[in-house]
């Protein structure tokens, strides 16, 4: 073997090596592909209760990397235009399925703004003017949810179709209006069906079907009337109220704190946990979904539920600190100042928040009642 080496010029010997090593970092890199291309996949049918009144519940959106890079300018943008930020994720799952997070107008907002596409050539551009136009819809649809997604597909006039059809959004009054709409403007030569299965019911003007796949990227309850509801002034924050402490209290002594624990069965099992894993364990104890377990952050929490005043928190409400970046401490409001959560050094435990206390300084003020 040393022989046959000895008898090859050292400058095929380079070569080859170089060629092996290009061989190998391509081995590598379709592996890699292999392993993460399951991520780009199309998200499966979100699961969506709907209630009664109430206006929109706690919900999640299970949208990509590209749309997810856009939650702030979204929470920014709803403050600028008063609109609740539990509208957030519903949001997200609409600008999922206009672009996919992707372009220079990822809300496709240019329509509503110059009655023409491709105005907006700016991202933030594009979500401060859709932030602006959603609220405006939701508002003309009486905050009923489904009519506002379609009509920001089809436009205005379905809200006013539908005002004279019994008052609220149907699949069926959404393919009617479909129709009316493409017999009108066909001869343009500008419409066509999106949807196939379309093509039969002479459907073709918008997407008939839009509500359906903007929830597919969304998990939680939505209202199919009313306003956002204001707590009452009496008894306990969340709809679960003291029963999630006392779940979230049958850990205290029995975990401790592992930063990205907490997102597995055998982690909750072994009693690692770290701060917003555990408060998504305590709410899902009382029937409360807050979101997939692999995926809860403080970020994700902290969009989710309806803002409340400090001043009018209550037992079971959800609290945020500003501990190693804004947002990075999450816990439930237990009353007296304290809190529940799953802390560094004691594991899941009540705190103080106390001004002149460690967390009672890094309160932020953020309360969302779940």
């Amino acid at each position: 073997m040393h022989v046959v080496l000895h008898l090859i010029p050292k400058k095929y010997l380079i070569g080859g090596a170089l060629i092996l090593l290009g061989l190998s970092g391509l081995l590598l890199m379709g592996t890699f592909v292999a392993i993460t291309g399951g991520f780009e996949s199309e998200n499966e049918q979100g699961e969506v209760t709907e209630i009664e009144g109430g206006g929109i519940g706690v919900g999640t959106a299970n949208v990509s990397s590209e749309v997810m890079r856009y939650q702030p300018l979204l929470e920014k943008y709803a403050q600028k235009h008063g609109l609740d930020t539990s509208y957030v994720p519903i949001m997200m799952a609409l600008m999922m399925q206009e672009s996919g997070g992707r372009g220079n107008d990822p809300m496709q907002s240019s329509e509503s703004k110059c009655d023409a596409v491709g105005c907006i050539q700016n991202p933030e551009e594009s979500i401060d003017q859709g932030v602006k136009h959603f609220k405006s819809v939701l508002e003309k649809a009486k905050y009923d949810l489904k009519l506002c997604l379609q009509s920001y597909n089809f436009g205005g006039g379905f809200i006013n179709f539908a005002m004279k059809h019994g008052g609220k959004y149907t699949p069926e009054l959404a393919i009617e209006f479909s129709q009316i709409q493409y017999q009108k403007l066909k001869h343009t030569g500008n419409y066509h069906c999106v949807r196939p299965e379309m093509i039969p019911y002479g459907a073709c003007y918008g997407d008939a079907k839009y509500v359906d796949a903007v929830l597919k990227y969304y998990t939680g309850t939505i209202a199919a009337d009313g306003k956002p509801t204001t707590p009452s002034s009496g008894g306990s924050g969340s709809k679960s109220g003291v029963k999630v402490i006392e779940a979230g209290e049958t850990l205290i002594g029995k975990t401790r704190y592992v930063f990205g624990g907490g997102r597995s069965q055998s982690d909750i099992n072994a009693g690692r946990f770290d701060c917003s894993s555990f408060v998504r364990w305590a709410f899902e104890q009382v029937g409360v979904n807050v979101g997939p377990l692999s995926g809860v952050t403080t970020d994700t929490l902290k969009i989710q539920g309806q803002a409340i005043n400090p001043k009018d928190m209550k037992p079971g409400d959800v609290v945020f600190f500003d501990t190693y970046k804004k947002d990075g401490h999450v816990g439930i409001y237990v009353g007296d100042n304290k809190f529940l959560g799953c802390q560094g050094k004691t594991g899941v435990a009540i705190a103080s928040m106390e001004k002149g206390t460690y967390f009672g300084d890094r309160f932020n003020g953020r309360v969302k009642r779940f």
